[in-house]
């Protein structure tokens, strides 16, 4: 999930290690084979790969929600991915979250954005992230997280509400892609509390255009007191 935060999360670590580009030792005669057993299919690739990051996270004791694309498959949503895996974690708890994988053998690495980090898993991207559409990631976020199986594997992800909320507010003029979203909004149209929606983005240009359009194309219902 990618959203322009700003100032919302602790400076960069520079105890993380840093991740080799997927180009890097390519066409060497040591270079690293790649795994035998790596899904051939780019969804399941990514669902595995949220499974055994989300496993991890789990067996370590960490608090998190699955958010992303990941997290509206868990809720219903379609299985084709075509990007990452996301987590949500607690801002303060990101080093130990980064200790954990890399004990586990995932590279982990700090990007220029500060509100995230990033590793691979299964060949795909995995960013864990601690601030959503401008905002940290907090306790109740995560404490209003539904535990759901992930493709056979319980996990704690993010509630409709909070997924559809930080979709929205990630909107500015910018970055308004209304096309990714809809289908997110179709699929969970009837988990979400619109009203909570609408109060909480409804006023800013962006947010409010996509709930209209939602409501032209009946996919919610219109808010009281209109036409």
């Amino acid at each position: 999930m990618t959203h322009k935060g700003e100032d919302t999360a602790p400076a960069r670590r520079p105890d993380v290690t840093e991740l080799r580009l997927a180009t890097e030792g390519r066409g060497r005669p040591d270079a690293p084979v790649p795994e035998p057993d790596l899904p051939h299919d780019r969804s399941q690739a990514i669902l595995e790969a949220a499974k055994q990051v989300g496993a991890l996270l789990k067996r370590a004791g960490h608090q998190f929600a699955l958010a992303g694309s990941v997290a509206v498959y868990a809720h219903g949503g379609s299985r084709y991915l075509q990007h990452d895996a996301d987590f949500c974690v607690l801002p303060d708890d990101a080093d130990a979250v980064a200790a954990t994988l890399t004990e586990a053998g995932l590279p982990v690495r700090t990007p220029p954005e500060d509100w995230l980090l990033k590793t691979t898993c299964h060949g795909q991207n995995v960013d864990i992230i601690f601030a959503l559409a401008h905002e940290q990631v907090g306790k109740d976020l995560l404490d209003r997280a539904h535990v759901l199986p992930v493709d056979s594997v319980l996990m704690p992800v993010l509630a409709p509400t909070d997924l559809i909320r930080s979709l929205l507010s990630a909107f500015s003029e910018h970055y308004c892609d209304f096309g990714s979203v809809l289908p997110v909004a179709r699929a969970v149209r009837e988990k979400v509390d619109w009203d909570e929606v609408r109060a909480c983005c409804g006023d800013q240009p962006m947010p409010a255009a996509f709930l209209f359009l939602l409501e032209r194309l009946n996919v919610i219902d219109p808010q009281e007191g209109q036409s």
